[in-house]
């Protein structure tokens, strides 16, 4: 089975993400639940766990990909990325302009 879907999320107010909306993707191959979906950003985004040119979230710098287990769904993934967001290292970091995307 595969499963692709567009997700949207609005930005966190108190932060340099309050108003903007990112839109990203979560792809589910055959292996999943067993295996992470993979995920990744259109819209451009500056987080410490987005690979800068393509936008992929990259499991090893995301603990919920790197740690996957199959109780966990594309709503938690979705949480753990606005955890990211909110959090204070990522807070602060400069964006790209919005309505900028990745390739």
């Amino acid at each position: 089975m595969r499963f692709s879907s567009t997700k949207w999320s609005i930005g966190w107010k108190t932060s340099v993400h309050e108003g903007r909306i990112y839109q990203l993707k979560l792809f589910c191959d055959k292996d999943y639940p067993d295996k992470p979906p993979s995920v990744r950003f259109h819209s451009r985004i500056n987080l410490t766990c987005v690979n800068h040119e393509t936008g992929a979230v990259e499991a090893r710098k995301f603990d919920m990909l790197a740690n996957w287990q199959r109780k966990y769904t594309m709503e938690d993934i979705l949480t753990q990325l606005k955890k990211e967001m909110t959090a204070p290292h990522s807070r602060k970091l400069v964006q790209p302009p919005e309505g900028t995307f990745f390739e």
